[in-house]
């Protein structure tokens, strides 16, 4: 069932129909953005579960595009953060990589188009992302540094903007910069500009920057979907009179 609902929702944005769902649109948009590089029309009904797709092209979004390519990163950055970071042991990381390729909920998961795999990538890169971070802790705003501090902020902008269920991994990197915070304001040695300067970083790159990337999701999402669909009830009508087949598109709406 739920392939039929994202496969619809990966439709909508290929042929730009307004629609109204519970989550949030980046991993509907990677979706549609799949199937239409790889030269899918947008014009499957997907109307109930276990219809044929026929001569329509769903491998971009159900395939090797997306769905398969993002969960086979997967075991590779499980390999990553138990190697470099956190067992630090050749056998435990490709013990732990090996029962993650072999997991048949995760092989399941990535046979069909739906928003799991995706958000899965982007829990794991934060995961990465902060255990790297840590590991830079000894040479503080070098360019290293900077950048896995910035692509922990990425990674959690891409969870939450796939589902809210990525606010986990949201909690589970906040508790860990309050921790690290807290270890450097017990620091005698750091002054309290340097503390704050570590504060600014954090907020910068955790904070701000993951908000301003869910933010211009959500631009990219009305910018795209800008014709008449099942989600126009939802919103009010001056929001329905900028969409192309409303019938009050264009028409005056007073403030």
């Amino acid at each position: 069932w739920d392939e039929t609902h994202f496969g619809k929702m990966g439709s909508y944005y290929i042929n730009r129909t307004f629609f109204f769902d519970v989550h949030p649109p980046l991993g509907k948009m990677l979706i549609g953005l799949a199937g239409y590089l790889s030269g899918y029309d947008g014009t499957f009904p997907f109307q109930k579960p276990g219809d044929r797709y026929e001569q329509h092209n769903y491998v971009g979004m159900r395939g090797v595009r997306l769905c398969r390519l993002l969960p086979s990163w997967l075991a590779v950055l499980c390999l990553l953060v138990q190697l470099l970071e956190l067992s630090k042991s050749l056998p435990a990381a490709l013990l732990t990589a090996f029962i993650l390729i072999f997991d048949t909920g995760c092989i399941t998961l990535s046979q069909y188009i739906l928003l799991d795999p995706i958000l899965m990538f982007f829990l794991m890169g934060a995961v990465l992302s902060m255990v790297k971070c840590n590991s830079c802790a000894d040479r503080p705003f070098s360019a290293s540094w900077w950048f896995w501090l910035s692509l922990t902020g990425v990674s959690l902008a891409g969870a939450m903007g796939v589902k809210f269920v990525g606010l986990f991994v949201v909690l589970l990197v906040g508790l860990n910069t309050i921790y690290d915070l807290w270890d450097l304001l017990g620091n005698l040695s750091l002054s309290l500009v340097m503390f704050g300067k570590h504060l600014l970083a954090r907020v910068l790159c955790l904070i701000v920057l993951p908000l301003a990337l869910y933010t211009a999701m959500f631009a990219v999402h009305f910018a795209v979907l800008n014709r008449s669909g099942p989600g126009d009830g939802f919103f009010s009508s001056a929001f329905q009179s900028q969409l192309i087949g409303n019938n009050l598109h264009n028409v005056s709406i007073p403030e």
